[in-house]
């Protein structure tokens, strides 16, 4: 009877865990959308994350959107060459960067760069009782260190998303002109002609929204990893995983919201 209630029992445990640390953090999100709109706001502390996670975060999702927009251009003109469609270039490269790959992707590089930055900073301030040291002087950890980080990150990355999103256009637009053969006027005039407001606005909505979990998830592993370099080592590799899954999970339910009809 053990045989069999043992395995059940560990599985068991396991889902109850598991709900347990989604319970925690969603606690985690609430409290911190709760402190974003009270004072005190530590407006150093916000510029210095502005500058961490937007400026900082600008070479690598410029040169991810660079390739990514040419090598979009030729797969579509690879696919669309067998059904005479290879005319679609430009239209396809400007609405697949702008919808999912330009805030997809540049979601999962800040949160490559900046999940794993942010929780290593606050689990290793964690592991020296740094933030210890914070509660003595009467200053709220969580106010202090993870509400300007959320509120940089949910601002800076829908700016890094446009920015990626024009790179990434420019890329399909240099392969499109120069490996391809379109002509450039023609190629840009294909571009604007298909791309609708909306098309940008659930980019950069998707981006905000991306920025919210990548430092949400950063704050709440470092401050609650585990003590030791271990520790702070096991929360920066979670805490870059998580923001992943959960960026993929969202595209979904976000485009599922924007484009179902």
């Amino acid at each position: 009877m053990n045989l069999v209630l043992a395995p059940l029992a560990v599985t068991g445990a396991a889902v109850l865990g598991l709900l347990a640390a989604v319970g925690r953090g969603a606690l985690f999100a609430v409290a911190v959308l709760s402190h974003l709109v009270r004072p005190p706001f530590y407006l150093r502390e916000f510029a210095a994350a502005l500058m961490t996670i937007g400026y900082l975060s600008l070479p690598v999702v410029g040169l991810t959107a660079l390739f990514t927009g040419g090598a979009l251009a030729l797969q579509i003109y690879a696919g669309g060459a067998r059904f005479n469609a290879a005319a679609v270039v430009p239209s396809i490269v400007a609405i697949g960067m702008v919808r999912e790959l330009g805030p997809v992707l540049g979601g999962l590089m800040v949160a490559a760069r900046v999940a794993s930055s942010i929780a290593a900073e606050l689990g290793t301030m964690k592991v020296t009782e740094q933030i210890d040291a914070l509660v003595t002087l009467s200053t709220h950890p969580l106010k202090y260190l993870a509400v300007p980080r959320v509120a940089a990150a949910t601002l800076a990355v829908p700016v890094l998303v446009a920015v990626g999103d024009a790179i990434g256009i420019f890329g399909g637009y240099l392969v499109g002109t120069g490996r391809l053969g379109f002509d450039p006027a023609t190629y840009l005039r294909n571009t604007v002609e298909f791309l609708e407001v909306w098309d940008v606005g659930s980019g950069l909505v998707k981006g905000a929204a991306f920025g919210f979990i990548v430092a949400l998830m950063g704050a709440w592993f470092g401050m609650t990893s585990g003590r030791g370099a271990q520790g702070v080592g096991a929360a920066t590799k979670a805490a870059v995983v998580t923001a992943s899954v959960l960026i993929l999970a969202a595209n979904y339910v976000l485009t599922e919201l924007f484009f179902s009809a």
